[in-house]
Formats: structure tokens, sequence, C-alpha cells
């Protein structure tokens, strides 16, 4: 039965997200810290917002479809996915702004690249 929970897609792609959640949190506290103790510029933080999605949704894809044995491809587009609209929805409430910018489309493009390079690298990790 665990086994059963454990191959199921919906468990594989809210560990994904969870972990690629707790992964971004922990590199923007990173970012944080260098930007407030640094003299590091201020613009590198759109940039580094992008970077830090992207490494944080290919870790959690990778490992959240690690033990699945096929659609690596298609779980890991889908994490990707889920992720970047849970932090668009989240944002856009926080800051009263729905609308889409040239950073948001980029930020949905590059999610899903990684998350599905993230499920074809987890699915051949077993």
């Amino acid at each position: 039965m665990e086994k059963i929970l454990k191959n199921s897609m919906s468990y594989s792609i809210i560990k994904g997200i969870g972990i690629s959640i707790i992964l971004t949190l922990i590199l923007f506290m990173i970012l944080g810290i260098c930007l407030a103790n640094t003299k590091l510029s201020e613009s590198i933080i759109k940039p580094a917002i992008i970077v830090i999605s992207g490494v944080s949704i290919l870790a959690g894809t990778s490992i959240g479809t690690i033990n699945q044995e096929k659609n690596g491809i298609f779980r890991g587009a889908l994490i990707g996915f889920l992720y970047v609209f849970i932090l668009y929805i989240i944002s856009s409430i926080l800051l009263r702004d729905f609308s889409l910018n040239i950073y948001s489309i980029l930020m949905f493009v590059v999610s899903f690249i990684c998350g599905a390079i993230g499920g074809i690298i987890g699915v051949n990790m077993k």
C-alpha cells in the first residue's frame, strides 16, 4: 500500500513542489543575507530570483520523481508549472497586481523547462 502511494502521481507532485519551495526559501534567505552584508547591487535580484527558482525546481523535480517509473518529463513539467503558478498567485495577492510582465513569462518558461529536465533526471536515477 505504501509503495503504491509513493509511486502515485499526486505524491510525486506534492513532494516535488514541497522540496522546491523549501529550497527556494533557503536560497532566498542566503541571497538576502548576501545583499544585506555585501556590496552586491540590487539589480541582481530579478535574475537571481529566476536562477534560484530554476535550480530549486530542478532539484525538487529530480527528487520528487526519483522513484517513478515513467512520465518524468510530464510530471516534472507539471511540478514546475504548479510551483510557479502558486508563487504567481501568492505574489499577485500580496502585491495586488495580477499583471504579467516579461519576468513573469520568463519565470513560467524557466520553471516549465527546469521541471521537465528535472523530471527526466529523476526518473532515470532509479
